[in-house]
């Protein structure tokens, strides 16, 4: 007689879990949302001046005006998809990757002792040093070089990550009957080890995207990926440096922009890790 009431009282706290969820999963979303329209929402065109350089907000332009007099409004607006598309794009690459690096380690410990020193000799490589190296050698450079050194640069960290958390799994016992049976070791890899591993690869979506929102901004601030005149959030901080007491929303703008990125995505991915599985993300 007691079943019901208490199956009742679960029900609103069930509620609040999810409304408290998507309460920290709106606000990236809605940034996100914003920055792949913003091309399209801006008033003016992105090269076109249309008040004094670093010109005070107002008028026609309500952040003001950048070091050429453009309006950074528009640039604003325009800057943030190219910067979402790669961070996002290397991102799962780099969960992707580790992720099935991390298990296949985990179950034939002699190829992850390999994985693990490789990974050591990258993580001595400097980021800008590594964004310098891999950019400014890769034919025409771009978008896909500033991809490949997010890559390069964020693999090392995640495998270590996945590894440590798939170990306890591939000992488990069920793990070792599995193998005993003769299932293959992408089999083990895909349908035993990952799946238990939702709640660590969630925290580490989180985490290597700020990583990937930073090694961009990098390359953007070096001027190694996007070039002149295009809008970019980090190539307008660079730009704009010289006139921020002039106009500081010309550099406060964009660089309040890619933060509120970093910080919203990784929330949003925290708030998707299941509520069984945060005390083993709770390392990370």
């Amino acid at each position: 007689m007691t079943a019901p009431p208490a199956a009742d009282a679960k029900q609103p706290v069930r509620g609040r879990l999810r409304r408290g969820a998507l309460l920290r999963i709106l606000p990236a979303l809605l940034l996100i949302a914003l920055a792949l329209v913003g091309p399209w929402l801006a008033p003016h065109a992105i090269d076109t001046p249309v008040t004094a350089p670093y010109a005070e907000p107002g008028g026609r332009a309500p952040l003001g005006g950048d070091q050429l007099g453009r309006d950074v409004l528009t640039r604003l607006l325009a800057g943030g998809r190219e910067l979402i598309v790669t961070s996002l794009l290397a991102t799962v690459l780099v969960t992707a990757t580790a992720a099935v690096l991390g298990a296949v380690s985990a179950l034939r410990p002699a190829v992850g002792r390999i994985v693990e020193r490789s990974a050591d000799v990258l993580m001595l490589l400097p980021a800008v040093l590594g964004i310098l190296l891999v950019a400014l050698s890769w034919p025409g450079g771009g978008r896909l070089a500033i991809v490949a050194v997010a890559v390069v640069m964020g693999v090392p960290y995640a495998v270590r990550l996945v590894a440590g958390a798939a170990a306890p799994v591939a000992a488990s016992g069920y793990i070792e009957a599995a193998a005993v049976g003769g299932e293959r070791l992408w089999h083990l890899v895909l349908r035993d080890v990952l799946p238990n591993l939702r709640a660590t690869l969630l925290a580490l979506f989180g985490l290597r995207f700020v990583a990937a929102v930073y090694v961009v901004t990098t390359a953007g601030f070096l001027q190694v990926g996007p070039q002149p005149p295009a809008a970019d959030w980090a190539l307008m901080v660079r730009e704009n440096a010289g006139g921020i007491v002039l106009n500081p929303w010309a550099v406060l703008a964009p660089s309040i922009a890619i933060g509120l990125l970093a910080m919203s995505v990784n929330l949003a991915a925290s708030a998707l890790v299941p509520t069984t599985g945060r005390k083993a993300v709770s390392t990370l």
